[in-house]
């Protein structure tokens, strides 16, 4: 006699709320149109092969850099839903601390790959386009750094930035969570230890130690800025330090 599968329910099979609404946060992104400007040809931004991104916080400030040449899409849900990347890996980035991206799409190379004639010209102009935007976070972060462990070579021939698109990959709801100054402050402490086990744990570039250093400094500034908020030092309790210390009866 074959038994019949039992039925699972919805609520079973839909992932945690955050999780649930980052996917579709990412996914209506992803289908975002862009227009190329040479051609007039429109598409969903998540389906351009080769291009830049960049990462923003809840506070706007830039914090990541990468490239790719395989699928926009991809490679950003490697590093925010599947976590496979290895500035996950090695707790450079939180994932949970990207709010929006910025992409700028290579639509002039979408039918080059790796056994192309041009691959190397593609690449070569890929490499020189992640500099440029790195040069522009750079510019435009208060902290003047970001969190990448490298940085990209400066190259032979300077590009010019391509139009890009910029969204929110969180909704409405999770920006409430997130963006709350306490809970960034418990992420960020984490990532913080857990970058620094990986460096005690590992022999590492120098670049990871910089990484840290950016990830303390903006600890601390979040640190200050709730405390300000808060009433800074004129809100400081005033009385002996008695904790777990009985009173007079």
């Amino acid at each position: 006699m074959v038994k019949k599968k039992s039925k699972i329910s919805r609520a079973v099979k839909t992932p945690p709320f955050e999780t649930d609404e980052l996917r579709k946060a990412l996914k209506q992104f992803y289908e975002t149109p862009y227009t190329d400007p040479s051609t007039g040809i429109t598409r969903s931004i998540g389906s351009y092969k080769w291009g830049v991104y960049l990462f923003y916080d809840y506070d706007g400030e830039p914090i990541y850099v990468g490239q790719t040449a395989e699928k926009i899409s991809g490679r950003i849900g490697r590093h925010l839903t599947n976590q496979r990347s290895d500035a996950i890996a090695m707790s450079v980035l939180d994932p949970f601390e990207v709010a929006e991206i910025e992409v700028y799409p290579l639509p002039e190379f979408e039918a080059v790959n790796s056994k192309s004639s041009n691959y190397k010209q593609a690449k070569a102009h890929l490499d020189a386009l992640e500099y440029a935007v790195h040069e522009k976070a750079i510019a435009h972060s208060k902290f003047k750094a970001i969190l990448n462990e490298k940085d990209p070579r400066k190259p032979k021939r300077p590009v010019s930035l391509p139009l890009y698109l910029r969204g929110s990959i969180v909704s409405d709801r999770v920006r409430e969570l997130r963006a709350h100054s306490d809970v960034r402050l418990a992420r960020r402490a984490l990532i913080i230890w857990k970058l620094a086990q990986t460096i005690s744990e590992r022999q590492v570039q120098n670049g990871l130690r910089r990484t840290l250093i950016t990830q303390a400094v903006r600890l601390r500034t979040l640190a200050e800025r709730r405390f300000i908020e808060l009433g800074g030092e004129s809100t400081v309790e005033i009385g002996a330090e008695s904790e777990g210390e009985e009173g007079p009866s």
